[in-house]
């Protein structure tokens, strides 16, 4: 069955998330993020996904309330800033966090990257602020296998998400098969490849089949793998399409042309990227210090 904004992915600790959500990584102008969060919202987007170094988290909560969405029926999903990794500092990230929201509770509270020697203490943080119902489901993000059998082993409760980049051009295969004997949901950050996508001619001779737009293709392709999605956009338009996707079915014939475009192509940083988030926390440490 085709999802929509209606469908929700029952969690493994019985969360109803939202399929189709709007991510919103480092939107934060403060009229693009005003018109997108309310086109969203009108559309019928319950789910919305941010990180604390996104910088905008006190943005979204002033737009979330003006949109007159019950607060329960919001998915509200965010994540810990690396600099901010280790028992301790988590649980005064946490309530920076909520301070910003100006919310009383988080529906996903995530570890954003898995920091060697970090994410332990982390994820023992985030298991007492769900046991407190701070937060009402935890996860991770941009876990490799290794990170997650390595937090399984002081864990007393498994993620109920990883959020990973996916795209046909970076499927995650084996990964997702291990999330999914863990019973680890699968989310997907960067589910366009940032555009990559828009100019091939495999996509588009599908889009063409269905009478449908590119990125639809791409993103049904995410949804007919029970994958949960975060695509960006401010565009009015594409929020409508991103949305409506039920109009259109891929077949099996579809998909594994969809499938055969599989390679590592990533457009994001690799999770083994040591030096790359040594520099970044540096560079993010930076910007915070001069936003205070």
């Amino acid at each position: 069955m085709t999802k929509t904004l209606e469908s929700r992915f029952v969690l493994p600790d019985g969360a109803r998330m939202p399929y189709i959500g709007l991510g919103l990584f480092k939107l934060n102008e403060q009229e693009l993020l005003r018109d997108a969060i309310s086109e969203a919202a009108a559309i019928g987007y319950r789910l919305f996904d941010t990180a604390a170094v996104y910088n905008n988290e006190q943005l979204i909560g002033e737009e979330l309330r003006a949109s007159n969405v019950p607060r329960e029926e919001l998915f509200l999903s965010t994540k810990i800033w690396n600099g901010d990794l280790g028992y301790d500092s988590t649980l005064r990230a946490v309530e920076r966090t909520l301070t910003n929201l100006k919310m009383d509770y988080l529906d996903l509270y995530s570890i954003h990257w898995p920091i060697a020697g970090k994410y332990r203490d982390t994820w023992l943080a985030l298991e007492r602020l769900k046991e407190e119902k701070v937060v009402r489901s935890i996860g991770v993000a941009n876990f490799k296998q290794y990170h997650l059998d390595d937090l399984l082993t002081v864990a007393n409760e498994k993620p109920v998400i990883n959020q990973i980049e996916t795209h046909p051009l970076l499927p995650q295969n084996e990964l997702r098969a291990y999330m999914a004997k863990l019973g680890i949901a699968h989310g997907a950050w960067s589910p366009l490849a940032k555009g990559a996508l828009m100019q091939d001619k495999l996509i588009d001779k599908i889009a063409e089949k269905h009478g449908a737009q590119v990125d639809q293709v791409v993103l049904q392709w995410h949804l007919n793998r029970n994958t949960i999605i975060f695509p960006k956009s401010i565009n009015p338009k594409r929020l409508k399409e991103n949305a409506e996707l039920s109009y259109f079915h891929l077949d099996s014939h579809d998909m594994e042309r969809l499938d055969k475009l599989a390679g590592d192509v990533r457009v994001g940083p690799d999770p083994d990227d040591l030096a790359y988030f040594v520099t970044s926390i540096e560079r993010e440490r930076e910007e915070l210090a001069n936003r205070e």
